[in-house]
């Protein structure tokens, strides 16, 4: 089963490798931190604060690719946790089908934020027992 997320804050250390972003449920009271880099953390920060780069950086060209080869994302899913490292997809319709790309969840989540209203963010049931 998928459970509805959302991002409910971003923590940037500007003197630290690791920053973290928390993913609260929609509908319910369990959230999970997920440690990601300084540049995903930025990307995110960026478009929280709608403050854009003057030229498309890396999320926003994956999404402009999609879109001019008639893709459509449509959500976010973190998939697994395995050995403290989470997993993700990113789904994409195409000619009516549903596709499932693999994505670093930091990547996943920057992505999702490029849009407006953000895309939505799953997390598998499993995972969220396992961590929330």
């Amino acid at each position: 089963m998928l459970v509805p997320m959302e991002l409910a804050r971003i923590v940037i250390n500007d003197i630290g490798d690791q920053q973290v972003v928390f993913l609260r449920e929609i509908e319910g009271g369990r959230s999970f931190p997920i440690l990601i880099g300084l540049f995903e953390a930025g990307a995110i920060n960026r478009r929280i604060t709608e403050d854009p780069p003057p030229r498309p950086l890396t999320h926003d060209l994956l999404r402009s690719t999609v879109e001019e080869l008639g893709g459509e994302i449509e959500d976010v899913v973190i998939t697994d946790l395995r050995n403290h490292t989470y997993f993700a997809v990113l789904r994409i319709r195409f000619d009516g089908e549903l596709i499932e790309v693999d994505s670093r969840p930091s990547d996943a989540l920057a992505i999702s934020v490029h849009y407006d209203p953000p895309l939505p963010i799953y997390v598998h049931e499993d995972v969220l027992a396992e961590v929330g």
